[in-house]
């Protein structure tokens, strides 16, 4: 399992999507990536991606699908619209380690060598989505050309070992040829 977490870069972990506005008076909707989202008030700082822009929450309510919060000098719909599909992050070293052994933040597995389970090179991990159906690893092959992707279930990444910097791969012939999957939509 992967902690919602993500990042880009490594010492930054993405906790939260700032979106659209909401009403007038400068609340964002805000899309919270934690396991906990109560949790996001505790860290700080919050800042974007490169750190420079520093956000403290002052108020947080849950909505529908996202959460509703007032930012510390965003007072106007115009101030929360510049805002839009902004990334809060903070720095990694502030996130309490995994609980489980089998959980990760996602930032961890950015950069891990992928090995087959025969062992030999496959690629290196470049990115991790989720695009609703679960997470998918983006990999950049070992011979190079254009990335793969897999998705991150026990029967195609049975191990992760962050000490050594790898994980193992059971990609499948399809991922090997780069042709879809057989049971992939061909409409």
């Amino acid at each position: 399992m992967i902690c919602r977490e993500t990042a880009m870069p490594h010492d930054r972990v993405l906790l939260a999507r700032i979106g659209a506005p909401h009403g007038v008076r400068g609340e964002v909707r805000l899309f919270i990536f934690a396991a906990d989202p109560a949790a996001l008030q505790d860290y700080a700082p919050l800042t974007d991606e490169a750190g420079t822009r520093t956000f403290r929450i002052k108020t947080l309510r849950p909505a529908k699908d996202h959460f509703v919060a007032r930012l510390e000098g965003v007072d106007s719909r115009e101030a929360a619209e510049a805002l839009t599909n902004q990334g809060v992050y903070v720095a990694r070293d502030l996130l309490p380690e995994p609980d489980e052994e089998d959980d990760f933040y996602q930032a961890d597995l950015i950069g891990l060598a992928a090995f087959t389970s025969e062992g030999a090179p496959f690629g290196k991990v470049v990115a991790v989505h989720d695009f609703g159906a679960g997470d998918i690893l983006e990999i950049a092959p070992e011979a190079g050309g254009k990335t793969l992707m897999l998705p991150f279930t026990k029967a195609v990444v049975p191990s992760v070992d962050l000490k050594a910097g790898r994980l193992t791969v059971e990609p499948g012939e399809w991922a090997r040829e780069e042709a879809p999957p057989p049971e992939a939509d061909q409409g």
